[in-house]
């Protein structure tokens, strides 16, 4: 089995991770407009995270941290991703399990995300990880 390695990033790696960031989101943004976006994010409740594989960057991942009036303080996983190469793997389970333990020791009681609507697979994943769907997500383009 692989070892498996998951490493704080921080703004200064952002060469690293976007690249990952790109794939996931099928380059629809502008490397320039996701470094602004990114380096904007890392001043507010956010961290950044690489999943390594015997030292190769593998995936990538991000976490909010905040507290909701539904459900308390919660860590909300956003653009998880995993290289096609290494999926299917059971680095999914595991990179979760730490997302959760690390969640635990900062206090929160729940988690949360958002996954795109066409990318079934995921939705499969995290339903066997006992997230329920609580409603829909809504995004409206202000002109």
């Amino acid at each position: 089995m692989s070892k498996l390695n998951i490493r704080r990033l921080y703004k200064e790696d952002i060469n690293t991770f976007l690249p990952l960031i790109q794939e996931l989101m099928g380059y629809r943004v502008d490397d320039a407009t996701l470094t602004s976006r990114f380096t904007e994010m890392f001043e507010h409740r956010y961290e950044c995270h690489g999943v390594y594989v015997d030292d190769n960057l593998a995936g990538v991942f991000g976490l909010w941290f905040a507290t909701r009036h539904y459900c308390g303080k919660t860590c909300e996983q956003d653009h998880v991703y995993l290289k096609p190469e290494y999926r299917s793997m059971g680095l999914g389970k595991q990179i979760f399990k730490w997302i959760f333990d690390y969640a635990k020791e900062k206090g929160c009681t729940t988690a949360e995300l958002n996954s795109y609507v066409e990318n079934y697979p995921s939705h499969k994943f995290y339903l066997n990880e006992n997230y329920v769907i609580k409603g829909y997500h809504f995004l409206k383009q202000l002109d």
